[in-house]
């Protein structure tokens, strides 16, 4: 037995959602539907084969529209020395039921039988999910081109199909994105469905499964990807072999192999090899119609627009710059940058690239410190230390970021209310404010926080009054400048 293990390219640039939800939908209709199709399962096949054998017996019985349909389906179907042996006295007994109606001879009886038989058989076809829900050539329902596709027989079925729709549906998703790829999936698993119905189409075996869509993806892949190589596990009785092997000779032989096994064995292997190589046609000629008509090209350049980063213009200003050797501007710029966006990461690490240039080391270092505090602050981070973050915020203003140091000063008081850091916090927003932001009004609430403060200041006091009475005097001083919002 061969399996497909992985291949080459087994990363893609975003998610798998649509694969992920495909499998799981699949996995959930299983889940919601196998049981109770292995619980009808034997109720479905007794009257059925009851209904043949009454029917073969005794012709002449009257029955319902849907069962002489049937009947004339499966009779279609069968060769003609079948029904000759229904009425054979040497025929073996399918079981007490069919042991029973050898015997009877009485024409209301033998009535009375098949009308009960009718009546259980569009009971069962009212709630079968096979009848329902699965593709049944003789019988198409639009409905069940789509519904049959996410039907599965027991769990080695399921995941066989669920594999293959892994290993090739995602990096065919990467391509094409999260709109070409499910329509095709769909397509494809429809178009597989009435390829077996061409070449059954008196069929009355429900076909169900998601490996006509599989099929489709696979010759999709490999008009795609042809020249990719798939890891193969090959094993027979206690030989294993690993090998690896190229798309383009790989894919084709199975398709000749279904289409050996389609021609010899017909439906009788319980498998629809023919839906399989409708699939695969489809999936590869689709494919060519999405690369030749320039889907494919869009939806990838609309994958990349969504996954590109693009660089905010004052990064590209510093980096080009500092590329010119004009360091000073460079850090100029990223300052401002950085102070207008504080989650700015990027202009952190330039700024410490710039002052590494420069030489100047300190500053270098007050970057990285600032830099790690922002990526902790980042990650959901709110409460440093206090003396640490204290020294941070002298760092923000040192470097004449003012704006963002209040707000730091600020944002520490808050944290630590009784600690004697909050009470030097709010004595430096206050400054700050009053000095160089003007900011009266603001540096006055500071103030006045710092004299309510619950942390001891006595040997504060005369500075957070002459702060309060600088402020005061500032707002009472014509044309004095706004406060923020």
């Amino acid at each position: 037995m061969l399996i497909p293990l992985r291949h080459e390219n087994m990363e893609g640039r975003r998610w798998p959602v649509v694969t992920f939800a495909l499998i799981a939908l699949n996995i959930l209709v299983f889940l919601c539907t196998h049981w109770k199709m292995e619980e009808q399962a034997p109720e479905r096949a007794e009257v059925r084969m009851h209904v043949i054998i009454l029917a073969g017996i005794h012709p002449e019985l009257k029955k319902t529209q849907e069962v002489q349909q049937f009947v004339d389906e499966v009779q279609n179907k069968v060769p003609e020395q079948f029904w000759k042996q229904l009425s054979s006295p040497n025929r073996k007994v399918e079981d007490s039921w069919d042991a029973r109606i050898r015997l009877m001879e009485d024409p209301e009886l033998l009535q009375a039988e098949m009308d009960g038989l009718a009546a259980r058989f569009t009971e069962e076809e009212k709630s079968s999910i096979l009848g329902n829900y699965a593709f049944v050539p003789a019988r198409p329902r639009p409905i069940t081109y789509l519904t049959s596709m996410f039907l599965h027989t027991g769990w080695l079925h399921l995941i066989g199909n669920m594999w293959f729709l892994w290993l090739a549906g995602f990096i065919l998703e990467d391509k094409w994105g999260r709109v070409i790829y499910p329509v095709f999936y769909l397509l494809a698993g429809a178009a597989a469905s009435q390829f077996h119905a061409w070449f059954y189409p008196g069929s009355i075996v429900p076909a169900l499964g998601a490996s006509g869509a599989v099929a489709a993806l696979m010759g999709g892949f490999l008009v795609r990807f042809p020249k990719m190589k798939i890891h193969m596990l090959w094993f027979m009785l206690i030989f294993r072999i690993r090998f690896k092997a190229y798309a383009f000779w790989l894919l084709p032989l199975w398709l000749l192999m279904e289409v050996f096994y389609g021609s010899l064995f017909g439906q009788a292997s319980g498998v629809a090899h023919w839906a399989h190589v409708g699939g695969f046609i489809f999936g590869a000629l689709a494919a060519l119609v999405i690369g030749r008509t320039g889907l494919e090209h869009k939806a990838n350049a609309a994958i990349e627009e969504k996954i590109s980063w693009t660089a905010d213009p004052a990064i590209v200003q510093g980096t080009e710059l500092m590329e010119q050797g004009k360091l000073d501007e460079a850090i100029t710029i990223l300052q401002k940058h950085a102070a207008a966006k504080p989650e700015a990461m990027d202009a952190y690490s330039l700024l410490q690239q710039l002052h590494w240039r420069k030489n100047d080391l300190p500053s270098y270092y007050q970057e990285a410190a600032w830099q790690n505090y922002q990526e902790y602050t980042n990650a959901g981070g709110d409460r440093m230390p206090t003396a640490t973050w204290l020294e941070l915020c002298r760092i923000v203003e040192g470097q004449r970021n003012y704006e963002r140091a209040v707000a730091e000063y600020e944002h520490l008081a808050g944290a630590y209310p009784k600690e004697r850091q909050s009470l030097l916090a709010l004595l430096s927003a206050g400054r700050l404010s009053l000095k160089k932001l003007n900011r009266p009004s603001d540096a006055l609430g500071f103030y006045k926080s710092a004299a309510a403060s619950s942390v001891p200041h006595l040997d504060w006091e005369s500075n957070i009054q002459a702060g309060i009475q600088d402020a005061e005097n500032a707002l009472n001083t014509p044309y004095a400048p706004a406060t923020k919002a």
